[in-house]
């Protein structure tokens, strides 16, 4: 697959969303400027795109994180695309099912992309310290007892707004969960 696609696709995505804070516009100034650089989701790229979601339950205003063994974190489901992959919103996706188990996850409210950080990666393994574009988006279950983890190591906790944001370190995870607090309040049932 050409470049271009991979480009298109990120291009699109970037220019439609519209920054929340100055950090944030710094943030995405950043991401839109990895296109003219050649692949933005090349992982030998010191800054490249991840995508990332957070997966909610409306219905109980609850947000589901993820231990990061790595990070020794809780946060977000996401990650790297995969080859061939050129729809941010695709990925995140199917990050979140292979991460959660949940089959019937769809973008909440939704399709728009939430947040965009640009978030520092420590080395780790045969992998330098690099930094992620991170597109942030947020996905739906109705079948919030179907959650499986992937592995073992990567347990998963149902938690409030409130709950994940005291439990995780991250302060521009928190920002992301300020936004889905602000997303529940508008589109209460």
């Amino acid at each position: 697959m050409a470049v271009d696609e991979h480009v298109d696709a990120l291009v699109e995505v970037l220019a439609g969303h519209r920054p929340l804070t100055d950090v944030e516009a710094a943030d995405l100034e950043r991401a839109r400027a990895l296109p003219a650089a050649g692949d933005p989701w090349h992982r030998s790229t010191a800054l490249h795109v991840t995508v990332s979601a957070l997966v909610v339950h409306p219905p109980t205003r609850r947000v589901l994180l993820r231990w990061h063994a790595r990070q020794q974190a809780w946060l977000q489901v996401g990650g790297h695309a995969d080859p061939g992959e050129v729809d941010p919103l695709a990925v995140a996706s199917r990050e979140a099912r292979e991460e959660t188990g949940l089959a019937d996850l769809t973008p909440w409210p939704g399709p728009e992309l939430v947040h965009v950080v640009i978030v520092p990666v420590a080395a780790g393994g045969r992998e330098p310290a690099h930094e992620h574009a991170d597109l942030r988006y947020v996905l739906a279950t109705s079948t919030p007892d179907a959650v499986r983890p992937e592995n073992p190591e990567a347990r998963l906790r149902w938690l409030s707004v409130a709950e994940a944001g005291a439990l995780t370190p991250e302060p521009n995870v928190r920002e992301t969960l300020s936004r889905l607090d602000r997303l529940f309040d508008l589109h209460e049932s």
